[in-house]
């Protein structure tokens, strides 16, 4: 929704500013959080004294950062998912077979989600984290979504979110989107070809449910020098199809 949107209450819409602000400052004082979101000092004051009094913001000193009452409710929001307890298993495995970081992503609100990911002996540490929250064209997981939701869809998404771009490979053109979502439905594979982070690529596979709607997509990313040749292009697609496979019929029938 927009923010001029009329049913948006104000009160809330400050307070939910506040938490963004000491998410993007990694922590701020009473001025720099006004600063940050242009409200008056006492009403950002007012906001964080009953945010943590309910646990959700904690103060050391002068600084204030986001509590953990918001973990709270962040994993019951992702246990609540049928699809996360579905593929948890398989994420782990394909990180076990693969040595590499292998993620689950859904989409909300546009933007894809990272609901869970595992390690392999070898995984690069990434800018990602669990709940994180991307552009979807700029990854596998998100183009491997995209390809399966209705065009309208696509458009809305687009036209919400735009195709910012984050490195040279980033596809900003939509009719060039849509033309690698045709290939990627026809291959049920996706590729990222360092379109996020230079010298990271990343292959992706989305898992549907008995209706064909598109319940979310996972991934092997890994860094360009493993991600070649046939494993590039090969074994990991083949193992990242397979686990995609596991998860649909369980999704279906559990």
């Amino acid at each position: 929704m927009s923010k001029k949107d009329p049913t948006i209450l104000e009160t809330p819409e400050n307070s939910f500013q506040i938490v963004e602000s000491l998410k993007e400052l990694d922590g701020a004082n009473l001025t720099e959080i006004a600063r940050h979101t242009g409200l008056a000092k006492s009403t950002v004051h007012d906001h964080l004294s009953t945010l943590q009094y309910h646990n959700y913001v904690v103060k050391e000193d002068d600084e204030y950062n986001v509590g953990l009452g918001f973990f709270e409710i962040g994993e019951y929001a992702r246990r609540r998912l049928k699809v996360y307890q579905t593929a948890r298993p398989e994420i782990k495995e394909l990180a076990k077979e693969t040595g590499e970081l292998a993620n689950l992503m859904v989409e909300e609100h546009g933007r894809g989600v990272y609901l869970h990911r595992e390690r392999g002996d070898n995984a690069v540490t990434l800018d990602t984290y669990t709940g994180k929250r991307r552009y979807l064209h700029r990854t596998a997981l998100g183009k491997a979504i995209l390809a399966h939701l209705p065009e309208d869809r696509v458009n809305e998404i687009l036209d919400q979110h735009g195709l910012p771009q984050a490195t040279e490979n980033t596809i900003t053109d939509r009719e060039k989107l849509f033309d690698e979502l045709e290939k990627i439905r026809d291959e049920d594979i996706a590729y990222c070809r360092q379109e996020r982070v230079n010298g990271l690529k990343c292959v992706a596979a989305p898992f549907l449910s008995s209706n064909n709607e598109v319940l979310g997509a996972i991934s092997v990313a890994a860094p360009t020098t493993r991600m070649k040749g046939e494993r590039f292009e090969e074994e990991i697609p083949e193992l990242v199809l397979q686990a995609a496979n596991v998860i649909e019929i369980n999704v279906t029938y559990s």
